[in-house]
């Protein structure tokens, strides 16, 4: 066995094993992973991130659903408000050099981590059940009559679009920003962001990925099937685990996946620019 197929192996397990039991963090190790230990541009990397983080995202979702911690309809409207926003973002990335979409990389995750750690110090940390979200508290409602709750309709809206935009300019599944959005914006508990966002990252990669592929980015595809399918079977797993772990494990292992995927990434790729 080659090594370059070996690091595509344990690389894929790893990225699976994230995606599956966090809803994030396969794309922060995808594309490292592609660009520092398979020798792919920026521009291959991120582009063959999609194929494998929305796969395995769509694999994910599946098992979490079948395990109750899927919001489906939730992950669905948030998902389909940040299609526009991805597609945006893809479009933009094709302008913008390698060195820079890393760097851009490196310190969204830095900020997104610091904001998860600080989330963590501030708040006590939950046991290891969460309460179902309620279903019957709508942000809208046409039905006896029409009702609004518009300050949280704006809010979920412009964080969708955001999310969107990130994720097509980046390269990226957006686990890493789903969750944390889930989490801001619908307050959802870690367990439910963690299986919802796996939705809304099947249907952001795919959008940006169409965008990608019209652009006429090819990574080295048997890399990128190779990660697929390691993932795949790897995210069965991390998605059963999700339903044995405690929530305030999810959230500190999440947030370290983050951190230090960022400082690595971050040193490698802004020096270049100074």
């Amino acid at each position: 066995m080659s090594v370059t197929l070996l690091v595509a192996l344990l690389a894929g397990a790893l990225i699976g094993l994230s995606l599956g039991a966090l809803g994030g963090g396969g794309s922060i190790l995808a594309v490292p992973v592609l660009v520092y230990l398979l020798d792919q541009s920026a521009t291959q990397a991120t582009t063959g991130s999609l194929v494998v983080v929305g796969v395995t995202s769509l694999i994910g979702a599946s098992t979490a659903h079948r395990a109750g911690n899927v919001l489906l309809g939730r992950g669905v409207i948030f998902g389909a408000v940040a299609i526009g926003g991805a597609a945006l973002g893809a479009k933009a990335a094709a302008h913008v050099a390698d060195d820079v979409l890393l760097a851009a990389f490196a310190l969204v995750m830095l900020v997104v981590g610091g904001v998860m750690a600080w989330r963590q110090f501030r708040h006590t940390r939950g046991g290891t059940t969460d309460p179902r979200p309620a279903l019957d508290d709508p942000i809208i409602t046409f039905s006896p009559t029409f009702a609004c709750n518009c300050p949280r309709a704006i809010k979920v809206v412009l964080t969708a679009t955001t999310v969107g935009l990130l994720t097509g300019f980046l390269g990226v599944g957006g686990g890493f920003l789903v969750v944390p959005a889930l989490l801001l914006a619908l307050a959802l508990p870690m367990r439910y962001a963690a299986g919802t966002s796996l939705v809304v990252i099947t249907i952001t990669s795919a959008a940006a990925l169409a965008v990608r592929a019209g652009a006429g980015a090819s990574p080295d595809w048997a890399l990128v099937l190779t990660l697929t399918a390691t993932s795949g079977v790897a995210a069965v797993v991390g998605a059963r685990l999700a339903n044995r772990l405690e929530t305030a494990r999810l959230q500190a292992a999440f947030t370290v996946l983050v951190l230090a995927v960022a400082l690595y990434t971050a040193a490698r790729a802004i020096p270049v620019l100074l």
